[in-house]
């Protein structure tokens, strides 16, 4: 599969986990040394991995939890190719537990939390487009402002040889004088 961004991918790999019956979780991102940008992203299942004790790090633990992770592999890993398009370069299907349409999903009505959720999930969406139209239009100007500033000294270099060619042409005289 291919998308045109990450953010595709994501959404994408989360309708698909709620509608197979588990969480999606943001995983790891490789980024580029070079200039920091996100070169690939892994996407996968909420209960990947095991967790690790807190306790005695930060003294006694006042409600202990039981863990929710229990080393699931399922996963989607999306790389940024040649041609800037997100592609899936790995896929794990298999879950190591019980997968559950969770109770959200058949409700028709959702409740307060839910419908907050939704509205700041859509904003957020809607914020990340912004910037990324606006970076856009930052790298085109900064573009617009490179190629002036080559025309520009271009032109300066052209004056200056005509200033010199002029200087080597002016009488003898004048030069002296």
């Amino acid at each position: 599969m291919v998308f045109d961004s990450e953010e595709e991918g994501k959404e994408f790999y989360d309708d698909y986990a709620r509608k197979v019956g588990f969480v999606m979780r943001v995983m790891s991102c490789r980024r580029s040394e070079v200039d920091g940008r996100i070169l690939a992203r892994r996407f996968g299942c909420n209960k990947e991995g095991y967790c690790l004790s807190i306790r005695g790090k930060l003294g006694q633990v006042k409600k202990p939890r039981a863990s929710t992770r229990g080393g699931c592999k399922a996963m989607i890993l999306v790389k940024l190719d040649k041609s800037r398009k997100w592609v899936v370069t790995r896929f794990v299907k298999d879950h190591n537990h019980q997968l559950v349409i969770s109770s959200r999903e058949a409700r028709t009505k959702l409740d307060d939390k839910d419908k907050k959720i939704q509205e700041l999930t859509t904003e957020l969406r809607n914020e990340k487009r912004l910037c990324i139209m606006y970076q856009e239009q930052l790298i085109a100007f900064m573009k617009d402002v490179e190629d002036h500033n080559t025309q520009i000294t271009k032109k300066v270099q052209a004056v200056l040889i005509n200033i010199k060619e002029v200087e080597n042409q002016e009488p003898k005289s004048l030069q002296l004088g």
